[in-house]
C-alpha cells in the first residue's frame, strides 16, 4: 500500500505517542507501548512499502546515534576488567551449551517448527539466543541514569564483547565480508581522532556542534566502518569511545541525545514488522522464552565469579536479561543462507519483544526489588554477604551533597568556604571521585539510590543533605531511601526543574526545594550585586 509520507507521519507518530502514553500510565516503561505500536501496525498490512522504508531508516539512525553515545560514556580501560571480560565470553560459551541442549530435547520430543532443524541451524539459533540487547540496556541505563556507575559501565563493557563476538561472526558468515580496508581501520582510527578532535574544538556551542555528532557518527564512524564491510554500528561505538577524553565530550552527549530518543522509537516500532506469526511460531516463542530467564541467572552467577559486589552483580545482570537485536540479525543470515526458514525471524521478533516486555517493569524498579529479594538473591551469588562498598566513615562532617556534578560541585565549595571540613561530597561515579579527590576535596564513592548508604550509623552527625544530582529520578530515588530511615535527625533539601518536580517533593518530606529556573536568575544578579559592591569599595 502506498501511503503519502504526511499520512506516514501522521499515522506512527500518533499510534506511538498514545500507546507510549498508555504504557506510561499503568507503570511501564514507553518503550512497551513503542512495541505495541509495530504489532498494530503490522496488523493494519500498511506496513509494505513506504511505512516499512520509512520507520527502517530511522531505526538505522536511532541505534547509530545510540551506539554513538553510548561510546562517549564509555572508557577503553573497562573493557580490560575481568568482571567485563570472564562473563561476557563465558556466558557466550556457555548459552551456545544450553541452548544447543535444550532445543535438541525439543527435537527428541517431535515438537512441530524444531524437528526439521540440522545441527548447524540449532547451533546458530542457540548463538543468536546468547546476546544481550545493547539498545535496550543503554536505554535503561540511561533512564536510571547509571551509565556511569560500577553496575553500569560493567554492563556496557560486557555489551560492547559480545557485540565483537556478532561482528566476527557476521564478517565471516554474511554476504558483506570484511574486506582488505579493514586492515587499516587501526590506522584511520589513529589520525582520525586527532582530526576529530580539533574539529570539536572549533564547532562552538550552537547548531555545528550537533552537526559535528551527526558527521562523527555516520560518516567518520558508519560510513567508513561499512566501506570495510564491517557492521556500521560499531563504527559509531569506537568513534564515540575515541572522543570520550575530549573535554566537550559531555556537551555533546548532551546534545545527541536529543535527538537520538526521537530516532531510536522507530527502532522499537520496526520490531512489530516481521511478520504475522501463526500457532507453530507462537508455540517455538513460548518455549524459548524461559531462556531469557537463564540467562539472567547465570549472568548473575558469572559476575559473582568475577568478584562484583552482590547488588551490582544484580543490577548488571538484570539490565542483561533479554533477547538482542543483533542475535535477530544473525537470524536473517541463517535465513539468507537458507540453514533456516523466514519463520524463523518472526520468532526472534517476538522472542526479543516478549523479553523486553518482561524485564522492562523489573528493570525500572530494579533498586526496590533488590532490598526486597536481598537475602533471596545472595543465595544465587558467589560472594553473597558482599555487598558493594559504601563508606564506612563520612568524618566529622554536617552537610552531605550527593551528586557532584554541574550543580554539587559548585554547592559543595560554597559549603566548605562558609564551613571549612564540616562538607562531604559524595558521587557514584569512581572517576568523578578519583578527579576530584586530586583536586583536594573531601568527596567519597557511594551510590545514594541503594538503601545500604541510608543504613550507616556515619550519618548520625550529618545536619542538611543536598540532593543535587542532574536528574529528578535519581534524586527522587535517593529521597524514597531517605524516608524508610526510622529515626533521621538530618533536613533535606533537593533541586528541581519543573513544578511537578517542586511538587512532589514539597509532598513527600523534603525540607527546601531549590527551584532552579526561578532562582537560578536572582543568584546571578545577587552575585553581580555583591562584586558590584567589592569594586565600588
Amino acid at each position: 500500500m502506498q501511503i503519502e509520507p504526511y499520512v506516514i507521519d501522521a499515522i506512527w507518530l500518533s499510534v506511538a505517542f498514545i500507546a507510549g502514553l498508555m504504557a506510561k500510565r499503568i507503570g511501564l516503561p514507553a518503550l512497551i507501548g513503542y512495541l505495541f505500536t509495530g504489532l498494530v501496525l503490522n496488523l493494519t498490512g500498511i506496513v509494505e512499502g513506504r511505512l516499512s522504508e520509512f520507520i527502517g531508516v530511522f531505526s538505522d539512525l536511532g541505534i547509530i546515534l545510540l551506539l554513538f553515545t553510548v561510546g562517549l560514556k564509555i572508557k577503553l580501560s573497562t573493557l580490560y576488567r575481568k568482571e567485563v571480560l570472564l562473563p561476557a565470553g563465558s556466558h557466550i560459551i556457555v548459552m551456545l551449551f544450553i541452548g544447543t541442549i535444550f532445543i535438541g530435547l525439543l527435537q527428541l520430543v517431535h515438537i512441530p517448527f524444531f524437528s526439521s532443524l540440522d545441527r548447524s541451524a540449532i547451533l546458530l539459533i542457540a548463538f543468536a539466543l546468547s546476546f544481550s540487547s545493547t539498545v535496550f540496556a543503554a536505554k535503561i541505563l540511561e533512564q536510571r541514569r547509571e551509565m556511569g556507575s560500577a553496575h553500569g559501565e560493567t554492563t556496557i563493557g560486557i555489551l560492547i564483547i559480545q557485540d565483537l563476538f556478532a561482528v566476527f561472526f557476521l564478517a565471516f558468515a554474511s554476504e558483506s565480508q570484511v574486506n582488505l580496508w579493514a586492515l587499516l581501520i587501526p590506522l584511520y582510527l589513529f589520525f582520525i581522532r586527532r582530526i576529530l578532535s580539533r574539529l570539536l574544538n572549533e564547532a562552538g556551542h550552537s547548531e555545528l556542534l550537533t552537526l559535528f555528532g551527526f558527521f562523527a557518527a555516520l560518516v567518520a564512524g558508519a560510513f567508513v566502518f561499512k566501506l570495510a564491510g564491517i557492521k556500521p554500528d560499531l563504527g559509531a561505538l569506537i568513534i564515540g569511545m575515541i572522543l570520550a577524553s575530549h573535554p566537550k565530550s559531555d556537551e555533546l552527549y548532551n546534545r545527541m541525545m536529543e535527538y537520538k530518543d526521537f530516532f531510536l522509537i522507530s527502532f522499537f516500532v520496526s520490531i512489530g514488522f516481521a511478520g504475522i506469526p501463526d500457532k507453530h511460531v507462537w508455540l517455538a516463542v513460548f518455549l524459548l522464552l524461559p531462556l531469557v530467564a537463564v540467562k539472567g541467572f547465570l549472568f548473575l552467577r558469572l559476575l559473582g565469579y568475577s568478584g562484583l559486589p552482590l547488588r551490582s552483580s544484580f543490577l548488571s545482570a538484570l539490565t542483561l536479561t533479554n533477547f538482542s537485536e543483533f542475535g535477530l540479525i544473525i537470524i536473517v543470515v541463517g535465513v539468507e543462507q537458507q540453514i533456516l526458514s523466514p519463520q524463523w525471524v518472526i520468532v526472534l521478533a517476538l522472542l526479543l519483544s516478549f523479553s523486553f516486555l518482561i524485564t522492562s517493569p523489573l528493570n525500572i524498579s530494579a533498586h526496590r526489588f533488590f532490598d526486597r529479594y536481598r537475602r533471596v538473591i545472595a543465595k544465587t551469588h558467589l560472594y553473597g554477604k558482599q555487598l558493594d562498598k559504601e563508606p564506612t566513615s563520612l568524618g566529622e562532617v554536617y552537610y552531605l551533597v550527593v551528586g557532584m556534578g554541574s550543580i554539587g560541585k559548585p554547592a559543595y565549595t560554597h559549603f566548605n568556604r562558609l564551613y571549612p571540613g564540616k562538607v562531604v561530597g559524595i558521587d557514584y561515579s569512581q572517576e568523578t571521585v578519583d578527579r576530584l579527590q586530586n583536586e583536594g576535596l573531601h568527596i567519597e564513592q557511594g551510590d545514594a539510590a541503594s538503601s545500604l548508604f541510608w543504613t550507616y550509623k556515619t550519618l548520625a552527625g550529618i545536619k542538611l543533605v543536598l540532593l543535587a544530582m542532574s536528574d529528578f529520578a535519581s534524586n527522587k530515588q535517593a529521597l524514597q531511601e531517605i524516608r524508610k530511615m526510622k529515626k533521621r535527625k538530618f533536613k533535606v533539601s533537593a533541586i528541581a526543574h519543573y513544578p511537578d518536580e517542586i511538587r512532589y517533593f514539597r509532598e513527600n518530606g523534603v525540607d527546601f526545594v531549590y527551584d532552579y529556573k526561578s532562582h537560578i536568575g536572582s543568584d546571578f544578579a545577587e552575585q553581580a550585586l555583591l562584586v558590584s559592591s567589592v569594586s565600588e569599595n
